[in-house]
């Protein structure tokens, strides 16, 4: 099983591969969000992965704070929206030869951490791609979670929400990690829950609102596991 499951996650980075080429040579050609929806589409029907949407997603949503567990969280979010994403992401990720262009020519938004002139950098990004009609999308854990249990949440995203008050829609992504996991060389293909919470407007007065949400996302997840054992 181990094997298969080893097989399988060889091909699915191979599919992401060829996927990630496909948006690169599509830039020139397609007016954006096109060439990233179309590849992870692909990415999607060539993989066989699915998703169940719950909640509904908010068409004036400017911020999109998603839990993060998997290289696959992207292509998820990307094919259940229509949206003309830009992702915040480390810096270090744009220097990635061939992935970090595929970063660029969408003009997602770089962020190097604990910088204060990075900072600076990302709240004009971020008003620029606003002012574009598109939606900011963040990991706020900044990295990964292995466990199920959300990461606390890096102050970036409530300082650039509350500096422009965006409208901000959480949104839980549940079974992503058990369906393609880097370290362990594995992919299943799974069906992915995803969760568009109620959307709000990023309020300065309350300093807590930030750690408050991820409460309430852990809630959402942890209850989505519980009422789907496939989610487990």
């Amino acid at each position: 099983m181990k094997i298969f499951a080893h097989i399988s996650w060889f091909l699915a980075t191979t599919i992401i591969f060829i996927a990630i080429a496909l948006s690169i040579a599509l830039f020139p050609l397609l007016p954006r969000p096109y060439p990233r929806k179309i590849s992870n589409w692909f990415i999607r029907y060539a993989t066989f992965f699915s998703t169940t949407i719950k909640g509904k997603e908010d068409p004036q949503a400017q911020m999109f704070l998603i839990n993060h567990q998997s290289d696959m969280d992207v292509g998820v979010l990307e094919t259940s929206t229509k949206k003309d994403l830009a992702w915040v992401a480390k810096k270090a990720l744009f220097k990635v030869p061939f992935f970090g262009l595929a970063m660029s020519l969408p003009e997602d938004i770089e962020i190097e951490r604990e910088s204060k002139t990075s900072l600076v950098k990302l709240l004009r990004a971020v008003k620029d791609r606003v002012n574009k009609k598109r939606t900011i999308a963040m990991f706020p854990e900044g990295t990964r979670t292995k466990n199920g249990r959300m990461l606390p949440f890096k102050s970036g995203a409530k300082f650039v929400a509350d500096k422009y008050q965006l409208k901000v829609q959480p949104v839980v992504l549940v079974n992503t990690l058990s369906c393609y996991d880097i370290k362990k060389f594995h992919y299943s293909a799974k069906n992915i829950t995803v969760v568009f919470m109620e959307p709000f407007v990023a309020d300065k007065s309350n300093p807590n609102w930030l750690k408050d949400l991820r409460v309430q996302m852990q809630k959402v997840y942890d209850d989505e596991l519980a009422i789907n054992i496939s989610n487990r």
